[in-house]
């Protein structure tokens, strides 16, 4: 490419959001509006005319209402909305709610957690998205600008991220519970969050929190003396969880260290899915109110928290290079040295034009390492399934999840996942 040709890319920042149909996108889109004045375009794509239809006006109001001197842009065409991207926002829900509740459901008839990240109802989801998020990379390796990154926000992130650097693809996993603590723990030591430096470690939803460094000294002990009661209570976990870590664990880690009691409260009960079915409903009624253009309060209620400042702060990061710490989901190369070099870790990472690198840190002991080897070889066995199917892989991926790991459950759990996904799943049918 040309000095010249190197110029006019540097000065475009097409920012394409795969998903953009989502009742999520207006935060994000609040993000972009607020903090990134250097989009010149904001390109949702999403193969749903009638969300588009009513999220993309909402977008393009938002973006008017900062002043923002970038335009928003929609479209069904996926080709048309990658082509010239700087980046790809990947935020895909392959199935819908319906399949999410699905997912929250069918684990509980063999008394396993119903989650959509973990356990089997992660792995459903791993299978019905990684063939598709795989395609629009491809699209996007073809049709974007030189060098675009792929950010990845679709969950199970940390399978799909590894399946996109398996293929070659220029991709980082994002999640926004790092951001969160750091957010969190900036409030309690009424601090700038920008000056809270986390040593977050493990592997997507499933990390902890073992520092928090502020001016290179470490106040976690402090916050942990002072709020332990307070963090236990925020993750629904017992006090002597955090005090016996040591750490703050991801809220995600529920599910592990308190399984069972999640299982029962879990059944009979609303599913996550189902409220946000509700509240997504109730969310396109009020994006669609033509005089309104910021993001109502109900959007809080969606989940995610700070994604949009976690997205525009990494995509900040690796078009100035300007080396800030941001979690991101890169591969192991020997970080954690416990793991290969090929998993994919979630940890705190120097980003800047060439991506992200970890930064420094303490040796992770076997009450941590144990529980992410375990589940690290799960994720290799799910990439493996999600890529190229067949009953045995899965049932290989449910018998390695340190959540199933029974032959009759897994058995059993395989065929169900199966049945319950074949119209996404075109091997299975």
């Amino acid at each position: 490419m040309s000095n010249r040709a190197a110029r006019d890319w540097s000065l475009r920042m097409k920012i394409a959001v795969v998903g953009g149909g989502s009742t999520y996108t207006p935060e994000l889109v609040d993000g972009f509006a607020r903090l990134f004045p250097d989009v010149t375009e904001l390109a949702l794509v999403d193969p749903a005319r009638d969300r588009l239809d009513v999220v993309g006006p909402f977008a393009q109001r938002i973006f008017g209402a900062y002043g923002h001197q970038g335009r928003v842009t929609y479209t069904e065409d996926l080709d048309a909305g990658l082509a010239d991207a700087s980046v790809v926002v990947i935020q895909l829900r392959i199935g819908g709610q319906q399949a999410r509740i699905s997912d929250e459901t069918f684990p509980l008839e063999c008394g396993c957690v119903g989650q959509e990240t973990t356990g089997a109802g992660g792995l459903a989801k791993a299978l019905r998205t990684v063939p598709v998020v795989l395609d629009v990379a491809e699209r996007a390796r073809r049709l974007s600008a030189p060098d675009a990154w792929i950010i990845d926000f679709t969950n199970p992130v940390g399978i799909v991220t590894r399946a996109l650097l398996d293929a070659g693809h220029r991709a980082i996993g994002l999640c926004n519970v790092a951001i969160g603590f750091q957010r969190r723990f900036a409030a309690m030591l009424d601090v700038d969050p920008a000056s809270v430096i986390l040593d977050h470690v493990g592997l997507n939803h499933l990390t902890w929190e073992r520092a928090a460094y502020v001016s290179d000294v470490d106040r976690l002990p402090e916050l942990m003396g002072a709020h332990l009661k307070e963090l236990a209570d925020h993750l629904d976990m017992p006090v002597d969880v955090l005090s016996t870590l040591g750490s703050v664990p991801s809220y995600y880690l529920r599910y592990f260290y308190c399984h069972d009691e999640v299982v029962r409260q879990e059944r009979g009960q609303q599913t996550r899915g189902q409220k946000v079915a509700e509240i997504e409903a109730e969310l396109l009624r009020m994006y669609a109110d033509p005089n309104l253009s910021t993001k109502p309060e109900l959007l809080g209620q969606r989940g995610g928290a700070f994604y949009s400042e976690a997205a525009v702060g990494l995509i900040a990061s690796l078009r100035s290079d300007d080396g800030t710490v941001h979690s991101a989901n890169v591969r192991n190369r020997g970080h954690l040295p416990f793991l290969s070099d090929d998993a994919v870790i979630e940890v705190s990472s120097r980003v800047g034009r060439d991506g992200a690198v970890p930064i420094p840190t303490a040796p992770v002991g076997p009450l941590m390492s144990g529980l992410i080897a375990h589940v690290s070889a799960y994720e290799e066995l799910a990439v493996a399934a999600a890529v190229h199917g067949g009953r045995s892989r899965v049932y290989q991926a449910m018998l390695a999840h340190p959540l199933i790991g029974q032959h009759e459950k897994a058995e059993v759990l395989t065929d169900r996942l199966l049945a319950v996904n074949a119209a996404h799943l075109a091997w299975a049918r």
